[in-house]
């Protein structure tokens, strides 16, 4: 992870945790893929990709993450959760949180198991 990614997921914890979100785990890996932060918001479990940008826009989100990524990550989720079952009653969400100078933007449902 570049050190600009890790800034950028740091501001993505700090301001989950502002909002009331808990940090499950950050940076979990599987070997076909890794999720940079997992979190709760009550009832529900929250797998969030960031994305940390200088130079381009949130309309490059879709160039960012594309079907490809999105599979990695939902698969992703899936070992997870196989490995937390203690998770197993909660919905599932996954996330975007996009870093750049402006600010943070999170695009919460950004897509979905059905990619």
């Amino acid at each position: 992870m570049s050190d600009k990614g890790g800034e950028g997921e740091e501001l993505a914890c700090e301001y989950l945790q502002e909002k009331g979100f808990i940090i499950i785990e950050r940076n979990f890996r599987y070997r076909r893929g890794e999720i940079d932060i997992i979190a709760a918001d009550a009832e529900t479990l929250i797998f969030i990709e960031v994305k940390t940008w200088s130079s381009f826009g949130i309309e490059s989100l879709e160039y960012a993450i594309d079907y490809k990524k999105k599979h990695k990550i939902i698969k992703t989720s899936k070992y997870f959760l196989s490995l937390h079952r203690k998770y197993s009653y909660m919905a599932i969400r996954f996330d975007v949180i996009f870093v750049s100078p402006k600010g943070i933007t999170h695009l919460a449902s950004a897509f979905t198991e059905g990619v």
